[in-house]
């Protein structure tokens, strides 16, 4: 080794020896303001996260960040990334991850997996009357106008019934928590819902990183989404059928969650295919194989409607398999989630779940949306347009954290930008005031600094409706930002769920 080598070797060593002796404590970290999920407004832990903080506060100089550093070195070989549309430094990227969890007591979760049955169950509902009878349409609930205007309504899918009446098998529904501690539903997402296999990886990580925390603290499993998603696709194979073939449709490596698609498929023991490795043959879907033609049962498509069926939807879809649809309406073939379940991602459609809930289950919403002014009417526009600076507006089908003017963050030049959207196309757009995110306590460089998160429970609707004991909690890593999405700079943390209110006493050992 050259002497500037070994120079500079000398200084790296010294400056992560540095970092390393520091010790991270809460008693300089701030909540004022916000809702913090671990720490209370007395800077006191809250009781379902007292063994996580004890036990962090309780660690070796510098254990906590070698901990992190092996997480994320676990992580990297893993080759847990995301893909962002666009970006000219290269096509993946390594998802971001903190390893304080974020942690959720069993009370809370009750009530929230409650409120998002209720939900679920209301919006399949919906969905499936929309593409009959259409009754909360002719009885005025919902506007008529809405629906014909939804981006993500399908006329092609009129008639349409999938096995056993369920249309959104898998639903990815994002929650935030304001200032006040309400849970608020931001948005519904049953297209092609992602990131459950960061929720497993992550908590693969986390049980290694923190064996006896996490042990003691009693939380509530994961690792059984894959074995409880290939019985719900399983329950979806055609009469007659007793062992189904199942397959996970890609678009391919290209795509943002090509990484997700190959580790589910690898973890339900199915194929991952392309719609290129499918054929329709004599009515049914063929699989081709080294072995020649293997009938298709089950498809759990990760592509959007649009490209599903080139006959059907757009004709010059190269990734879509020709005649899927004409198949699937005989019931040869099953598809999860069902064509046409998109147009309840609408944004404007949102607006209106509480009166879908009260409508089909003459229920009131458990779980509330955050409050809503659709542009389309005259007087809410009008509100939107004279107080851009203190509202979030979003485009009705945009994802991603694109689309979106955060008014408080916003220049004028924006705000000018954004109105004349939303008056050259009011039905395309939605605003909603500004929540305070709550916060997680989050490593920055040497530091704990709270930083905004949102939850992405996963609910898959079989036989009965079940909801993954946490979710994904996606964390704005930039300061003072509230936009989360890995494409716009968030990572992840994992969730615990608790078992129990009943907590045993903190201990040294973590």
């Amino acid at each position: 080794m050259c002497a500037q080598s070994q120079s500079q070797s000398q200084t790296q060593s010294q400056a992560a020896a540095s970092v390393l002796a520091d010790t991270l404590g809460f008693q300089d970290y701030d909540t004022r303001g916000f809702y913090d999920e671990l720490i209370g407004d007395d800077g006191q832990p809250r009781p379902h996260a007292r063994i996580l903080i004890h036990r962090i506060e309780s660690l070796r100089p510098g254990e906590l960040q070698r901990r992190q550093a092996a997480a994320e070195r676990s992580l990297l070989r893993m080759g847990i990334t995301f893909s962002v549309y666009g970006d000219k430094a290269g096509t993946e990227r390594i998802f971001p991850f903190d390893v304080l969890p974020r942690i959720i007591a069993a009370a809370e979760w009750e009530y929230l997996e409650r409120g998002l049955k209720q939900r679920i169950t209301a919006l399949n509902m919906f969905i499936h009357d929309i593409y009959h009878e259409q009754t909360i349409l002719k009885e005025g609930i919902v506007p008529q106008a809405i629906l014909e205007d939804a981006a993500s309504y399908r006329a092609q899918c009129q008639g349409l019934n999938p096995p056993h009446g369920v249309w959104c098998h898998i639903t990815g529904t994002d929650l935030v928590r304001n200032n006040d501690g309400q849970y608020y539903v931001l948005e519904d997402n049953l297209r092609c819902p992602s990131g459950v296999s960061y929720v497993l990886q992550n908590r693969a990580v986390m049980k290694r990183s923190f064996p006896k925390i996490f042990d003691d603290s009693n939380v509530r499993p994961v690792q059984d989404y894959p074995s409880r998603l290939h019985g719900v696709l399983d329950r979806l194979a055609p009469d007659g059928v007793s062992q189904p073939t199942v397959v996970v449709l890609t678009p391919g490596v290209y795509n943002s969650a090509y990484y997700e698609h190959s580790f589910l498929a690898q973890q339900m023991g199915v194929e991952l295919v392309e719609g290129r490795d499918l054929v329709v043959r004599d009515g049914f879907v063929f699989m081709r194989t080294t072995r020649g033609f293997e009938r298709v049962d089950v498809i759990y498509r990760r592509i959007d409607d649009d490209f599903i069926d080139p006959k059907v939807f757009r004709p010059d879809s190269m990734l879509g398999v020709p005649g899927l649809m004409d198949v699937y309406r005989k019931g040869r073939v099953a598809l999860a989630n069902a064509p046409g379940t998109g147009v309840a991602d609408d944004k404007v459609i949102y607006a209106f779940v509480p009166q879908m809930i009260k409508y089909y289950l003459n229920e009131e919403m458990l779980l509330p949306n955050v409050p809503t002014y659709v542009c389309y009417d005259d007087e809410q526009r009008a509100y939107v347009l004279s107080h851009l600076e203190e509202l979030v507006v979003k485009a009705a089908n945009e994802s991603g954290g694109y689309g979106m003017l955060v008014g408080p963050h916003s220049t004028a030049e924006q705000r000018d930008q954004f109105a004349e959207r939303v008056k050259a196309n009011p039905r395309n757009y939605i605003a909603q005031p500004t929540l305070s995110l709550s916060r997680v306590p989050t490593i920055v460089e040497n530091n704990f600094a709270g930083r905004h998160v949102d939850l992405r429970p996963y609910i898959l609707y079989g036989e009965e409706i079940f909801v993954l004991p946490g979710g994904l909690t996606r964390v704005a890593l930039r300061q003072g930002s509230l936009v989360v999405n890995s494409s716009q700079g968030g990572g992840s943390k994992d969730t615990w769920v608790l078992a129990s209110s009943r907590q045993p006493e903190p201990t040294d050992k973590a």
